[in-house]
């Protein structure tokens, strides 16, 4: 399985997760070019070698009109990692969006339909933190170190780069924060920042000895966004290696250090609990079967059984994450006549899934791309291709084939 793992034993911020991924692509130069034809508004992409502590990477900068915008703004939590100037040279620039503004300008980024996607769901996770900190609705934010210009390039860049790297899974270590204090327009907060903390709920972080901030709210977002898991690096045959180096010097190294390979897939633990029933309807299993479906479990389903004194019956397997069991148990009771449920632990293989809304001359039809393990296929939503077949008095066979006919050309 195509693994990525990012070691954030010192934080993250946007122009580090580039930098980082940026050396693990195949041609860094053309990649970068790519960067500066984005169209964001005049923004340029740079990158320069940086050495921290006797290691080489990459460090970026992003010059919005020929300066770069850390310089333009007060409120800028990647100062530790990025920038670091003085106040009143920032407030003289000081500059504000709100979500609708940032929209505007995604929505002009020559990008693939899914990287535009997983910008505005990068800029939704920092506007709803925000939100949150502030105590304002989201439409009434009014980003500071987010809405400038150099975080839209950061967080476009590093959607296109996991796009064209395209791990089919991303495991991002445990999060050093930092410590102390960090300033900004509002006054001395504590580190993580309130936004950060929001974002990283529910993600392994730790502070420690260093003093600053380590991880800014734009790095927060795009690993909550793109790590499909928490945790230690997996056991993994790895193939390249990137640095990503943050501007301030530390005691130790400052960088984002990206590892791509592969990796044997994990198996996902599941749990099986199955019953006999032999007095109930097909009617009645089909209606607990959709309850059951409803309380969240993964798989139902039904094999003809014999039972004691030679009734036919059917053995029910209700297939659940470990979590749900005891709901899912008591939904089971409620809706079937079984007096008794099995209980067994295993563990299942996945492909990764997702769902396309694709635009054909019948209208929007949802297509099902699946992948992993070498593999990817996709299938359009039965649903979808049955309607289209009632209302053109077509089969369903000839609407497939329509659809793949007009995907071809």
């Amino acid at each position: 399985m195509k693994t990525l793992y990012l070691d954030c034993s010192m934080g993250a911020a946007g122009d580090m997760l580039t930098g980082a991924l940026l050396e693990l692509t195949e041609d860094p130069e053309a990649v970068l070019k790519e960067l500066n034809q984005l169209g964001i508004p005049g923004v340029e992409f740079q990158t320069e070698k940086r050495s921290r502590c006797g290691i080489a990477g990459t460090g970026m900068n992003v010059l919005v009109n020929g300066l770069e915008e850390g310089a333009m703004h007060a409120h800028h939590h990647d100062h530790d990692h990025e920038h670091d100037h003085s106040h009143e040279e920032e407030h003289a620039h000081h500059h504000h969006s709100g979500m609708a503004e940032i929209t505007q300008i995604i929505e002009k980024e020559p990008l693939p339909e899914e990287v535009r996607k997983d910008v505005l769901a990068v800029y939704q996770l920092i506007a709803e933190a925000e939100s949150h900190v502030h105590g304002q609705p989201v439409e009434q934010i009014h980003f500071h170190e987010v809405g400038t210009l150099d975080a839209v390039a950061d967080i476009s860049a590093v959607c296109l780069l996991m796009h064209k790297l395209a791990p089919e899974q991303v495991i991002v270590s445990p999060v050093h924060v930092g410590a102390g204090q960090v300033e900004c327009a509002h006054g001395l907060l504590p580190v993580p920042a309130p936004a950060t903390a929001w974002i990283l709920r529910e993600v392994p972080i730790y502070g420690g000895a260093i003093q600053g901030e380590l991880c800014t709210p734009t790095g927060a977002a795009l690993l909550k966004h793109f790590a499909t898991s928490f945790g230690e690096m997996p056991v993994m045959k790895v193939q390249r290696i990137g640095y990503g180096m943050g501007r301030k010097e530390f005691q130790a190294a400052n960088c984002v250090r990206a590892l791509l390979g592969e990796s044997e897939a994990e198996a996902e633990q599941i749990t099986d609990l199955n019953f006999n029933v032999d007095d109930m309807t097909a009617e009645e299993i089909g209606f607990a079967a959709e309850r059951i479906f409803e309380a969240g479990a993964l798989e139902v389903y039904t094999v003809p059984a014999g039972m004691k004194k030679s009734r036919p019956g059917t053995l029910i397997h209700v297939l659940c994450r470990p979590s749900q069991q005891q709901d899912i148990a008591a939904v089971i009771f409620r809706y079937t006549s079984t007096l008794g449920i099995r209980r067994y632990a295993c563990s299942r293989y996945t492909l990764r899934r997702q769902v396309e809304n694709v635009e054909t001359e019948y209208g929007t039809v949802r297509r099902k791309d699946v992948s992993g393990f070498g593999i990817s296929r996709s299938k359009y939503e039965y649903e979808d291709l049955a309607a289209i077949a009632r209302r053109e008095g077509l089969s369903i066979q000839e609407v497939r084939e329509k659809l793949e006919e007009k995907k071809k050309h």
